[in-house]
């Protein structure tokens, strides 16, 4: 026995069934956790050829992705191409729409000024024929004027006949008989069949021959309306204070009195 076995302190203590269970279960686990992690190195070991194997596949996936990501991008620009083109066609339309408005809008100024003249000459003609009422009114009261004979001679007389034998046909702008006159029309085919050639409208001749009174009329005169180098109509005096005029297409050809419509002017080419 050691001398200081009697000492109670130095004595070792018995280890107990429960330490040595304890201890066991330590060792078990560590043992299991070795275990565990042999098998997660194997399983780890092995891995790379997994992710080898599955290579192909993500390789496939990931150029799938990037064809759904080009033709994404494709039609994006595709999309912004087709709203550029559409706004640069709506900026040319609204630019043409533009230079179509300016132009109806001279056109429309144009054709304002032209009719306010033509209103300005009208308003001259009918103050002239309103000065020439009275005489006018005198020669168709009594049948004749100051040189008016009453009856046509000569080729006077071929004129006048041809006028007359137009009353009733129709009026037509721009027609030139047989069937159909306008007012120059007729006036020019009448003056043909004694072979004087005048121009073809009212206008012109209007101007031509010499400019007689309206109270020194004889038949044959040619008559105007409006003043003289823009004459808007005319017809043909046939004596006894008469015209034959083609009028308009209500009225076709007539004979009419001067009083009817007074003239503006005449003119005379026998």
């Amino acid at each position: 026995m050691s001398h200081t076995a009697h000492i109670r302190s130095h004595r070792k203590p018995r280890r107990s069934a429960s330490t040595f269970a304890m201890r066991a279960g330590v060792a078990g686990g560590v043992l299991g956790t070795l275990a565990v992690a042999g098998a997660s190195g194997s399983a780890n070991a092995a891995e790379p050829v997994t992710q080898t194997l599955e290579l192909p596949t993500l390789t496939a996936d990931l150029a799938a992705q990037a064809a759904q990501s080009a033709d994404a991008t494709q039609q994006a620009a595709a999309n912004y191409q087709l709203q550029a083109e559409r706004d640069a066609a709506a900026a040319n339309a609204a630019k043409q729409a533009k230079a179509d408005l300016a132009e109806a809008q001279q056109k429309a100024a144009e054709a304002k000024k032209k009719a306010d003249q033509q209103a300005r000459i009208e308003a001259a003609a009918r103050a002239s024929r309103n000065a020439e009422r009275t005489t006018l009114s005198a020669s168709s009261s009594t049948g004749t004027s100051s040189t008016d004979t009453g009856s046509a001679t000569g080729s006077a007389a071929t004129v006048i006949a041809f006028v007359k034998a137009q009353i009733g046909k129709s009026y037509v702008l721009g027609a030139s008989g047989p069937s159909a006159y306008d007012c120059s029309g007729l006036v020019q085919s009448a003056f043909k069949q004694i072979g004087v050639d005048l121009p073809r409208v009212s206008q012109d001749q209007s101007t031509q021959g010499t400019q007689v009174s309206l109270s020194n009329l004889q038949p044959g005169d040619i008559l105007y309306w409006g003043s003289a180098g823009s004459a808007y109509h005319v017809a043909v005096y046939v004596g006894d204070g008469m015209f034959v005029g083609a009028q308009n297409p209500s009225t076709g050809i007539v004979e009419k009195p001067l009083s009817y419509d007074p003239p503006t002017g005449a003119v005379r080419v026998l």
